[in-house]
């Protein structure tokens, strides 16, 4: 939208519900990438588009609009992002069913495979489906409730048989964190055994995930360490134990120091992939010696600035990429703030007020996980970072979302334009 084009206002309540008139800024000045980003290697998350005339509600058997689903996945293989699927962003474990998602790898991976044969973007020139696409393999098809302490089998064969679906699919294999192994193991011996045997059974190099309790509360003391300290140190000793088997590792601790250090450990050609949304821009950008890669939940939110601050890392532009990661990153701790088990919320709407669903509907009615107050203030600074991209559409749908919700406020209008 040029300068001199009239950008839409909406009236918008603030946190003492009194109602103030917000005029849109506009989309920002991002572009897709005209070849393969080669700076950092970055995956968003993808989440998953239910049918709106489903049974979205707790408990219900997921059902995905397949269309809607798999169009934001060709949304961000075109800024030039592998995706992440399958993963906690996509209600893994937390809506989204075994059998759903299996079918969610398959078709995921079967659309990545026509990309590549096609040449689809000049953004993913010469890249594989693997490259393309990294799925979980978790053990959701278990009931923690189920598992006793020490009885590690039940937890491996679960793991076996993802991680075999994930590699027939030819995608790469993400090994998450599991719930039902926190039951099982005793110790961290327990969890050694478990990802050996992984880690031994793996055709081609993982992803390791490590995930923290702020996203999964039922993830606490993984590793099997009394402190954070003890998990890193059995966490670092597998990795050296299997570096060969090893892409990299994905860390979502939102602690940018524990990163940093555990990144300076790492095995030779081993990546950190970082999943810390709260301090992404310093962590990518790095200290002129070592960055960090990406895997995220906001890229998925932020895709055109962060393909843009990518392509700019590339060029040699590295504060200009700084800048731009920067200007996302008060919109990223608000969607990730606590609960942060809400953040998938956040991603839905702004996929949403961007016309990439016909409905803000999320499986098992997650939509219902954050507050009006928290979603116009996602819309607010949204728009501050440039990622409503279509400004008067953006606007109408806020304006609707207040209207259904009880919040009088005029239906927005551009001026000048009956």
């Amino acid at each position: 939208m040029s300068a001199t084009e009239d950008l839409p206002k909406i009236d918008l309540p603030n946190e003492h519900g009194e109602i103030f008139g917000y005029t849109l800024s506009g989309p920002g000045n991002f572009q897709r990438p005209t070849g393969p980003i080669r700076s950092r290697k970055a995956y968003a998350a993808a989440h998953v588009v239910p049918q709106m005339t489903a049974d979205n509600t707790p408990g219900a058997v997921a059902s995905l609009d397949w269309e809607a689903t798999l169009a934001y996945r060709h949304e961000l293989w075109s800024y030039g992002f592998g995706v992440a699927d399958a993963m906690d962003t996509a209600q893994r474990g937390m809506g989204l069913d075994y059998s759903a998602t299996q079918e969610l790898i398959r078709r995921s991976a079967a659309e990545a495979a026509k990309v590549v044969g096609e040449s689809r973007y000049p953004a993913l020139a010469g890249r594989t489906v693997r490259d393309l696409l990294a799925c979980g393999a978790g053990t959701d098809q278990l009931d923690p409730a189920t598992i006793q302490p020490g009885d590690l089998k039940p937890v491996t064969d679960a793991y076996l048989e993802m991680l075999q679906h994930v590699e027939d699919s030819g995608a790469k294999v993400i090994l998450m964190c599991s719930r039902a192994l926190v039951k099982a193991a005793r110790n961290a011996e327990d969890y050694v055994k478990v990802y050996s045997t992984l880690l031994e059974a793996a055709a081609e190099p993982v992803i390791l995930h490590w995930l923290g309790e702020m996203f999964d509360p039922a993830l606490a003391g993984y590793w099997g360490g009394e402190s954070i300290e003890q998990s890193t140190n059995t966490f670092i000793e597998l990795l050296e134990a299997h570096a060969s088997k090893i892409d990299g590792v994905k860390v979502s601790l939102l602690d940018a120091e524990h990163e940093k250090y555990l990144r300076s450990r790492l095995p030779n050609g081993v990546r950190l992939y970082t999943g810390d949304d709260f301090n992404y821009p310093e962590l990518i950008h790095g200290d002129g010696t070592e960055h960090s890669d990406a895997l995220l939940g906001i890229f998925a939110a932020i895709y055109p600035a962060a393909s843009t601050a990518l392509q700019a890392f590339d060029a040699g532009q590295e504060l200009r990429g700084r800048e731009i990661l920067d200007s996302t990153r008060e919109l990223g701790l608000h969607i990730f703030s606590a609960p942060t088990f809400y953040y998938k919320t956040g991603i839905a709407f702004l996929s949403w007020l961007n016309g990439h669903q016909t409905g803000f509907q999320m499986v098992g009615g997650l939509q219902a996980g954050r507050s009006v107050l928290h979603l116009v203030r996602t819309f607010v600074l949204a728009d501050k970072a440039g990622l409503l991209l279509k400004p008067e559409l953006a606007a109408r749908r806020m304006s609707q979302l207040l209207e259904i919700n009880g919040i009088k406020a005029s239906i927005p209008t551009l001026t000048g334009v009956s």
